[in-house]
């Protein structure tokens, strides 16, 4: 009966433990339930303060509705870029700058080899040494032509003087041969030396006519020369302004944005060494719907409020309005406000305060650009000018 009875009693002994064991599983699991159930009374209130919190925050920093009068639209802060180029096909032999730098109208930038710019310079002037001495000897000649004509009109003047003797003589012959005081012989002699004498003055003349052929061609010896002396400096003005030309310089102040080229590299005729940015010459390009375009004028204020200063506000004006209307830029406003048509206006940083903040001025950021459409309506506080110190 023991041994019959003693499984039971297992029995009963194992369900206990089994039980227990449940109990101990269920505890847990109703110890995270509490828990879970005590966060969210927790987290609720939380939630409720953190909202009203961010509630008063956000009507604390919205932006002030504009008044009538002004309106308001995104755009980026730019300005004119400048591209420093060589003016002939070259290799950079070495740049002065770097991205980042500022520098002033006229400063030297970078330099182009100029090898082969000297070696046409040695040329150009070993020619004008050439030209010259062509000159030198166009003259001369034309000094030698001047005395033979001289001398050629010398001898026709004696031949002048020796025809008017035979002329004579052959006259009074003529007339002592028909009254026989002269043999026939003898007046044959003189009508000979007159015709001879005649035909020297032709041939002395003829002498003076080559004489002043050959000073014409050296005079025009004279001008070839010359004009192969005025090619021979002309060519080395161009080549030093070529030269010159090789010595980049900034054509005006501003700051590097790329070295566009290394030195080194062969760029041709108008390859872009450097771009560079004019910091007198910033604006603001922004986009305002028909409404308000055409009551925009030209010169009107404008302030802008940068995303990465919202705590400034910078002057400027109205430098620009488009007259043609075109959709507005993807960049500019929402999909809704692209659909219409709106008018490019640009807006300038006043001169004298880019000087002030020159190394402070950023091209690319955006903002926004608030516009005086009714020069007698008052600025509100938050757009009034606030510049850094």
């Amino acid at each position: 009966m023991a041994t019959a009875a003693a499984p039971g009693i297992g029995q009963k002994d194992g369900a206990a433990g089994s039980g227990a064991a449940a109990v101990r599983q269920a505890a847990p699991a109703r110890l995270k339930a509490a828990l879970s159930k005590r966060k969210w009374i927790i987290l609720v209130p939380a939630l409720l303060v953190a909202g009203v919190i961010g509630y008063f925050a956000w009507l604390h920093f919205r932006p002030a509705k504009l008044p009538e009068g002004f309106a308001s639209s995104n755009g980026r802060i730019e300005a004119t870029e400048i591209d420093v180029a060589t003016k002939l096909a070259e290799r950079i032999k070495d740049e002065l700058v770097d991205e980042g730098d500022f520098v002033t109208a006229g400063q030297e930038v970078a330099h182009m080899n100029t090898e082969v710019l000297e070696a046409q310079l040695a040329e150009a002037r070993a020619k004008l040494g050439m030209a010259k001495s062509a000159v030198d000897t166009a003259r001369s000649t034309l000094a030698q032509r001047v005395s033979e004509k001289a001398a050629a009109e010398s001898v026709v003047a004696q031949r002048e003087a020796d025809l008017d003797l035979a002329s004579k003589q052959y006259a009074r012959a003529q007339q002592l041969v028909a009254t026989g005081g002269m043999a026939p012989e003898d007046g044959d002699i003189r009508r000979s030396g007159f015709h001879s004498a005649k035909a020297a003055l032709s041939s002395a003349k003829a002498n003076v006519a080559a004489a002043d052929a050959a000073i014409a061609t050296a005079n025009a010896l004279i001008i070839a020369a010359k004009a192969n002396e005025e090619s021979a400096l002309a060519t080395i003005d161009r080549v030093q302004a070529d030269i010159k030309d090789c010595t980049l310089k900034a054509p005006r102040g501003g700051r590097v944005q790329y070295r566009v080229a290394q030195p080194g590299e062969v760029l041709p005729a108008g390859g872009k060494v450097l771009n560079m940015i004019d910091l007198n010459d910033v604006y603001m390009t922004f986009f305002l719907p028909t409404d308000w375009a055409g009551r925009v004028k030209q010169g009107a204020e404008v302030r802008l409020v940068l995303d990465a200063a919202p705590q400034f506000v910078i002057p400027a004006k109205v430098t620009f309005v488009a007259d043609i209307a075109q959709f507005t830029p993807k960049t500019v406003e929402t999909a809704e406000e692209r659909q219409k048509l709106t008018f490019r206006i640009k807006a300038h940083i006043p001169p004298e305060l880019l000087k002030k903040y020159v190394r402070d001025v950023k091209t690319g950021l955006p903002g926004v650009a608030y516009v005086q459409l009714d020069p007698q309506a008052p600025w509100p506080a938050h757009l009034e000018v606030k510049l850094p110190q």
